[in-house]
């Protein structure tokens, strides 16, 4: 017996089936990461700056094209958010080793030490969320959620 768009044995459609609770359940995972974003609380960092500071921290120096690229954003979104860190005195411009007719963003200490205290709290809030988790299964999502996020490059 087949029902509008499901099969009722459970064969066939249960990959729509298994899209249909992923969209619906990512929906509700970015609508409960916004609700305990650390900076809603007066922080000094927002998603898309801890983003660039912490593509600056582990991978190194970076122009505002490169980071562009690896966040699949336009050169000036890039721009006008690195922009907001140097204003603050997260990042400063460092000329480019390979071209000196340009420039890179590297992290301050300043800008390292807000990055880690924002992580700190990100972290803290995951802690709460997931304490009925064992290790096995926070492992299992982290290796899941990278695999999802690696897919969109």
């Amino acid at each position: 017996m087949m029902s509008k768009g499901r099969n009722v044995r459970g064969e066939g459609n249960m990959k729509e089936d298994s899209l249909e609770l992923i969209q619906h359940e990512l929906a509700i995972l970015v609508r409960y990461v916004t609700s305990v974003s650390p900076n809603r609380n007066g922080g000094n960092l927002d998603r898309s700056g801890f983003l660039l500071l912490y593509e600056l921290e582990f991978g190194g120096s970076a122009g505002v094209k490169a980071l562009a690229e690896q966040f699949h954003l336009d050169i000036s979104t890039v721009s006008r958010q690195a922009a907001a860190l140097e204003a603050k005195g997260y990042v400063s411009k460092v000329p480019n080793p390979s071209d000196g007719r340009s420039y890179n963003y590297q992290i301050t200490e300043i800008g390292r030490q807000e990055f880690n205290a924002y992580k700190t709290k990100r972290i803290n809030s995951l802690k709460n969320i997931m304490n009925e988790w064992n290790e096995e299964e926070s492992e299992q999502f982290g290796k899941m959620l990278k695999k999802f996020n690696k897919a969109f490059s």
